[in-house]
């Protein structure tokens, strides 16, 4: 008796176990696929609505009248002078003085500018440029036209001496007797001496202190 009121009394003190809810049944892989498949149609198909846009109406308004035609007024042709040009190179130092001569008035330009405005009015250098024509007493009849760079503005009219007897002798080859003998038809070979290394210039050595 003493064993089956321990029993009733052990029965009564353990939890009670709940009934075991019942579990759906397992689907197959092929059902499951065809679901998946199913949502993702769901889920292009709203994405496909989403992103159509509907055309808009667009009023066409009427097109714009065609712009009156423009005419440019033709420019004047500048005419062509049919005289003879005779050309000369001159150099001095690092000068470079293309020159052409044509008859004319005795109109000297350098750069499209007169000669007296680039050489700032230098007496000096308006001199040696007149006198290849002065030497051969042909003041007043050419027009000298020179195209000049490089080098100092000493230099340069210079170069432009030579290159106008250059282009003398280009016209009449008896005239460079006198420019010779006038020493206008040599090249002066002078130029600054290049730098040497060691020192300060071509020749002037660094300064020194012995304490």
């Amino acid at each position: 008796m003493a064993e089956s009121h321990k029993k009733k009394a052990k029965e009564s003190e353990a939890p009670k176990k709940k009934p075991a809810a019942a579990k759906p049944a397992p689907r197959k892989k092929k059902e499951v696929k065809e679901v998946v498949k199913e949502a993702v149609k769901e889920v292009k198909a709203a994405k496909a609505e989403a992103t159509v846009e509907k055309p808009a109406v667009v009023a066409h308004a009427a097109p714009p009248p065609p712009p009156a035609p423009v005419h440019h007024a033709a420019k004047p042709k500048k005419a062509k002078s049919t005289a003879p040009k005779y050309y000369g190179t001159g150099r001095r130092k690092e000068a470079i003085a293309k020159v052409w001569i044509t008859p004319g008035t005795g109109k000297i330009t350098v750069n499209d500018r007169p000669y007296g405005e680039y050489f700032c009015g230098r007496k000096l250098l308006e001199n040696y440029i007149n006198r290849p024509l002065v030497a051969t007493q042909n003041t007043g009849k050419f027009d000298v036209m020179a195209e000049v760079f490089g080098g100092g503005v000493p230099g340069q009219a210079t170069a432009v001496s030579l290159g106008i007897a250059r282009a003398l002798v280009e016209l009449n080859h008896d005239l460079k007797t006198t420019l010779k003998r006038q020493g206008l038809m040599t090249r002066d070979p002078r130029m600054r001496e290049r730098k040497k290394y060691g020192r300060k210039r071509a020749r002037r050595a660094f300064q020194y202190t012995k304490r």
